[in-house]
C-alpha cells in the first residue's frame, strides 16, 4: 500500500471525483492499497480518469467475498450475478458437475469450485479463457476452462451428466448497447454484451441444447432482467423444461428443471 501525506490523498480524491467517479474515496482507498509504487499509482490514476473500469485498473474485482482476476477486454463481474450464485449453491449436489457457459473471468465457476465435485467454464472469447483459466487454477486441477461457442467447447463426455448449468449470457438488446455506460461499451468485449435483437438470442440456444446435456435431475440457471424473465422462460419451456422465476432486489434468475 502507498502511504500519501493526508494533502497528497485528498488530491486523488478530488481528481477522482472531478473524472466523474461516484465512490471516489473508495476507489482512491482501493488504488492506494493496490499500487507498488508511487509511480504506479500515478499510472493506475491515469487510466482510471481516462474511462478504464475500476476492475479492469486493479485487475481483480470483489465477487461474492472472494478476489476475482479480471484482464483487460474482459467482461467485469457484476454484484448482481451474486443472485446465479446463490441459487446455484442451493441446487449443486456434491459431489456433482456443474457447468458454467459464457464464464467470462470464471467468477460463478470459482464461487461453485468448493461446492461442485467439479466445474467446468466455457467462453468464446480467448481473453476470457485465459482468465478463467487462471482464477480456476487456485481451485485445484478438477476444475477447468474451455475456449468454444457454448455447449461445442465443451468435452462430449459431459453429454447428459451435467447436474448444473448455469450462464450469466449476454442479454442487453443490440439498440440498448448504445446507452450502456462507456466503461462497458468502450472496455468490455461486445460479444459479452449484446444479446441480439431482443436480447434473448443467446438464451434461446443455451435452452435449446440443455436438455441434452443435463442429467436427468439437472437444473438450468440462466441470469435475465426482469422484463426478459417471461421471454427466457418461454425458451426453456420451449426446449422441454419446467420453469420459474427468481428475483430479488437486483435481479432476476431463470431456473428450468427437466
Amino acid at each position: 500500500m502507498i502511504a500519501s501525506p493526508d494533502g497528497r490523498a485528498d488530491d486523488l480524491v478530488a481528481t477522482l471525483r472531478s473524472a466523474g467517479c461516484v465512490f471516489a474515496e473508495d476507489e482512491a482507498e482501493l488504488l492506494r492499497a493496490t499500487a507498488a509504487s508511487a509511480a504506479e499509482l500515478d499510472r493506475m490514476v491515469a487510466e482510471r480518469v481516462s474511462g478504464v473500469p475500476l476492475e479492469h485498473v486493479l485487475g481483480w474485482v470483489e465477487f461474492c467475498g472472494m478476489r476475482v482476476a479480471v484482464e483487460r477486454g474482459v467482461f467485469v463481474p457484476r454484484k448482481r450475478t451474486e443472485l446465479l450464485v446463490a441459487e446455484a449453491l442451493r441446487r449443486v449436489p456434491h459431489p456433482g458437475i456443474a457447468v458454467e457457459l459464457c464464464c467470462g473471468a470464471g467468477a460463478v465457476a470459482l464461487a461453485l469450485a468448493a461446492a461442485a465435485g467439479e466445474v467446468h467454464a466455457v467462453d468464446v472469447e480467448p481473453a476470457a479463457v485465459a482468465c478463467a483459466r487462471r482464477n480456476l487454477a487456485s481451485a485445484g486441477p478438477r476444475h477447468h476452462a474451455y475456449l468454444g461457442d457454448l455447449y461445442s467447447g465443451l468435452p462430449g463426455a459431459l453429454r447428459g451428466r451435467v447436474d448444473l448449468l448455469v450462464a450469466n449470457a449476454p442479454y442487453v438488446p443490440t439498440d440498448a448497447i448504445a446507452f450502456m455506460p462507456p466503461e462497458a461499451r468502450e472496455h468490455e468485449p461486445a460479444i459479452a454484451l449484446d444479446g441480439g435483437a431482443d436480447g434473448l438470442e443467446v438464451h434461446r440456444r443455451i435452452a435449446a441444447e440443455a436438455p441434452h446435456w443435463l442429467a436427468p435431475a439437472g437444473v438450468l440457471l440462466i441470469e435475465t432482467s426482469d422484463r426478459q424473465a417471461d421471454g427466457t422462460a418461454a425458451a426453456a419451456q420451449h426446449a422441454g423444461l419446467r420453469t420459474e422465476v427468481v428475483r430479488d432486489d437486483e435481479a432476476t434468475v431463470v431456473a428450468a428443471f427437466r
